[in-house]
């Protein structure tokens, strides 16, 4: 019997990442628990939807028995995708779903946290644990939370995100700038709000290209619509452009004179926007990234190998990442936990590397003056 069975396992974060990990951990009688800062499962707007991929996420839903649920939620045809020139002209059209949702479905974040959370058992997630701090406690870690409230633990797990708070306990390794900042936005009842956008979209996805910059759209099944641009852009462009993105004026006026080359239909995505627009720079950790291997401490999806979005890669990586390490966890082959976290360590940093020198690329040809053709290749190609 594998001995880490009895040691209490504590994973920070209730992404599908870490909900991942947990279900195929309790699945084998792990005793595992899921502590998230946020008060419920409600208390955050879910972004835009996630394509998962055959070879990672659908293989770690897979492996989680939670494909018939995968099914009954999924949306058929989301993953239609429009590539559309800066004038709005369609230059590529990519509708054959049929040959292509066994390889990419699309699942809105919601529910796909929704299925996640009814598999596991109940009071796993313990809400309202926004973490402060790790203390050694002997062989375990004593985790402290902003409510006041103490837990300790044989295993830590971070699963918190791109800023993640536990990843310095495990290297002193940041990200550096990727060169490209995104702001983003979102339409409610898009059908009625922005009715020449939802047309055009299709309800599917649309990447618009066109001098130097991007701009995607995609659907929800709730009738919203998500959108982001993408601009090269100095680091520190968010604070120095003095831009108050609650004020959606001042976005319109930024939008108007940085994508003075685009005709003004895309201008109904920020007239008719709902909310504050949220500017993100994009970061990404270095590709020979590597630290020495701790017991009882390790990390997994962006809190490990944050990337920007323009491979469609990082939710997939996060649930391969779970699949990995439940994988090495069970595995009686490894004497300790340290055994199984050096194995899981090892081929997630290689796995991770190509894959961010991959979207590294990807982001440098999306903000690039042959932007379309790069895409029309890649999506065509498929």
């Amino acid at each position: 019997m594998n001995n880490l069975k009895n040691k209490k396992i504590a994973i920070i974060g209730a992404g599908p990442g870490g909900l991942t990990l947990a279900r195929l951990l309790q699945m084998d009688g792990f005793k595992v628990n899921v502590y998230e800062r946020d008060a419920d499962e409600n208390a955050r707007p879910k972004g835009a939807t996630l394509d998962l991929h055959e070879e990672s996420g659908l293989a770690a839903l897979k492996e989680a028995g939670l494909m018939d649920d995968f099914m009954a939620n999924y949306r058929p045809g989301a993953d239609r995708t429009r590539i559309i020139d800066q004038h709005g002209n369609i230059v590529f059209e990519d509708n054959d779903t049929d040959n292509r949702e066994a390889f990419r479905p699309e699942i809105d974040r919601g529910p796909l946290q929704k299925i996640l959370l009814d598999s596991l058992k109940k009071d796993t997630v313990v809400w309202n644990s926004h973490f402060v701090s790790l203390q050694p406690d002997k062989d375990s870690w004593r985790i402290e939370f902003k409510n006041g409230t103490f837990v300790t633990a044989d295993i830590v797990i971070a699963a918190d995100g791109a800023n993640s708070k536990i990843r310095p306990y495990i290297t002193p390794i940041k990200p550096f700038y990727s060169g490209v900042t995104i702001v983003e936005g979102a339409v409610y009842s898009s059908e009625t709000a922005a009715p020449n956008m939802h047309a055009l979209l299709n309800g599917g996805k649309i990447f618009a290209m066109g001098g130097e910059k991007s701009l995607i759209v995609s659907s929800k099944g709730d009738g919203s619509l998500v959108f982001y641009t993408g601009c090269n852009a100095p680091e520190n462009w968010v604070t120095a452009s003095g831009i108050d993105f609650s004020d959606k004026n001042q976005v319109i006026i930024w939008f108007k004179e940085t994508f003075s080359d685009w005709d003004p239909l895309w201008l109904e995505l920020f007239e008719n926007a709902s909310g504050a627009f949220v500017p993100r720079p994009q970061y990404c950790m270095p590709l020979d990234q590597n630290w020495e291997t701790l017991p009882n401490l390790t990390m997994l999806g962006d809190a490990a190998h944050l990337m920007p979005p323009y491979a469609g890669e990082g939710v997939n990586m996060a649930m391969l990442d779970a699949l990995e390490l439940s994988q090495c966890l069970k595995n009686e082959n490894f004497q300790t936990s340290g055994d199984a976290i050096s194995a899981y360590e090892k081929q997630m940093l290689k796995r991770s590397s190509e894959t961010a020198d991959m979207t590294m690329q990807s982001t440098k040809a999306l903000h690039s003056a042959d932007a379309l053709n790069f895409l029309v290749d890649i999506i065509g190609g498929e």
